[in-house]
């Protein structure tokens, strides 16, 4: 392999006077669709989980993840490392940065360590306090209290500021009601394959290709999940089931190595042919982030052999992060509907079938 680029120096910002100058313009550089990200940690917490989820809250993502984790830790710091390593984040500026405690410190180096941003730390303080000093004698650094300098590592090069990210047409409090969601709740079961499988590209030989998304609604749909959740997993199995059509279960039997990110593709089983057996399925560009930041995440916390995606014991936590998104599949008419009004219906296409199922009649068999 490759030798791994070298680590850009950290940059540190002397703030002499506490110049709400340089407060203004360090936040007017936070764009993260350009690749850079301001963080302006909170007051009155010391605790690097709260520093992780300032960075989430950066970044646009809610800052606590569902559900339970071992040992009662939140992988606030892994997701937050999965988000950078997915976007396009280039330069991450760290403002107070004097109030840092070492531990915190030492995060940000560890995350510029596995991501390979340009950390840029501002104090607002005539000289570096001991803590960032004696942390930053492990790291190769500059200092700088020149403005224009200290400018230029806000932006990066060059400083003109490109045309901003498309914002979603349609306001997030609309429902998208998309079709391919009909079996993300089904009832079908396989598992992943003990042996190694190398799937062939999906051949949609027992049901039809799922409608693919157009851009407009791929962008609005990208948009709403990275605001919906922080949590790399449950986002990357709500964006593949819109490329799939797959149901939760199957999406359950994806592992990290099942996503070829250089072929661009996701390898889902189903040995026991429940609907197209074990195939690799296209990963739209749109799709593609989700995907990178599932599977850092998943190998930080767990290494190869876990879900890549949302395990079927997670379900509860998919539904509602795909109902803060505003997304869900067709509805049940009025008249036919089982719960209030309001209430998403992810089960209709299944009891449909288990209706006309059961509508069937049976034929008589003779007594022997």
């Amino acid at each position: 392999m490759p030798p791994a680029p070298p680590l850009p120096s950290v940059t540190v910002v002397i703030d002499r006077h506490d110049d709400a100058l340089h407060t203004h313009t360090a936040l007017a550089a936070h764009h993260p669709p350009s690749g850079r990200i301001t963080l302006h940690p909170g007051p009155g917490t010391t605790s690097e989980t709260g520093l992780a989820h300032d960075l989430l809250a950066a970044l646009g993502k809610p800052p606590l993840l569902p559900g339970r984790f071992p040992g009662g830790r939140q992988p606030a710091w892994e997701a937050a490392t999965a988000w950078l390593t997915a976007l396009p984040a280039t330069r991450l500026t760290v403002l107070r940065a004097h109030r840092l405690t070492a531990r915190r410190a030492m995060r940000l180096l560890q995350l510029q360590a596995r991501t390979g941003v340009h950390l840029t730390l501002v104090c607002h303080r005539p000289h570096l306090p001991a803590a960032l000093h004696q942390t930053l004698r492990t790291a190769d650094y500059s200092v700088t209290a020149d403005f224009e300098a200290a400018r230029r590592h806000y932006y990066g090069t060059p400083t003109a500021e490109p045309p901003s990210a498309d914002e979603p047409a349609a306001p997030a409090s609309r429902w998208l009601t998309l079709p391919v969601l009909d079996r993300l709740i089904s009832y079908d079961s396989p598992r992943p394959c003990a042996d190694p499988c190398t799937p062939p590209p999906i051949a949609w030989r027992h049901r039809p290709p799922p409608v693919s998304l157009t851009a407009p609604t791929a962008q609005r749909v990208a948009h709403r999940v990275h605001a919906a959740t922080a949590h790399p997993r449950l986002a990357a199995a709500l964006a593949a089931a819109l490329f799939t059509g797959a149901s939760l279960q199957q999406l359950a039997t994806a592992r990290p190595r099942d996503y070829d990110a250089a072929a661009a593709t996701l390898a889902l089983h189903d040995r026991a042919r429940y609907t197209d057996g074990c195939a690799a399925y296209p990963v739209p560009p749109w799709a593609g982030i989700f995907l990178r930041a599932a599977a850092c995440f998943t190998r930080l916390l767990s290494g190869e052999d876990q879900e890549l995606l949302a395990a079927p014991g997670e379900r509860g936590h998919l539904l509602r992060m795909a109902e803060t998104a505003r997304l869900r599949p067709p509805q049940p008419p009025t008249t036919r509907r089982k719960g209030p009004v309001g209430r998403v219906e992810w089960d209709w296409r299944e009891r449909q079938e288990a209706e006309r199922y059961e509508a069937v009649p049976a034929r008589r068999v003779r007594p022997s």
